[in-house]
């Protein structure tokens, strides 16, 4: 099983609602940052994302990129959890490979030294204040 959190005005959403299914492709840490701005940054209602990629359609019937790509999935939404401004997809995996065995990206790996940046429709984005105030009471936070 897999979950994904998706916010509801994010294109993928709608994709997401119609088909039923996901795809997630593990990216490795070499990929650039500008392929990454390419898929999460860039709304695909104006932009083509699949154009010039290397990617194939999987058994869901979902595009799955490859460029970059160490591994992917694909599940079959079995549950969605409202929470507000995003959907929690559960998903059942019905397809998983292993492409290669580079290292794949952390999520702390693409702040911490690619120095990537979170987009407001990203389900972790904090406002800069709210950090600010879990910093000073992290030591609440456990």
């Amino acid at each position: 099983m897999a979950a994904v959190s998706i916010n509801k005005q994010n294109f993928t959403y709608e994709f997401i609602k119609q088909v039923e299914s996901l795809a997630v492709s593990v990216l490795s840490k070499d990929a650039p940052l500008s392929f990454i701005a390419n898929f999460g940054f860039k709304c695909g209602r104006e932009f083509e994302k699949f154009v010039g990629m290397t990617y194939i359609v999987g058994e869901t019937g979902t595009g799955i990129v490859l460029n970059h790509a160490v591994a992917y999935f694909e599940a079959k939404v079995v549950n969605e959890i409202d929470v507000k401004t995003h959907t929690v997809f559960v998903g059942e995996i019905v397809v998983a490979k292993l492409l290669n065995y580079e290292t794949p990206m952390t999520y702390d790996f693409f702040h911490q030294i690619k120095r990537g940046t979170t987009p407001k429709s990203a389900p972790i984005f904090m406002q800069a204040e709210m950090k600010e105030e879990i910093k000073d009471n992290s030591k609440y936070v456990c």
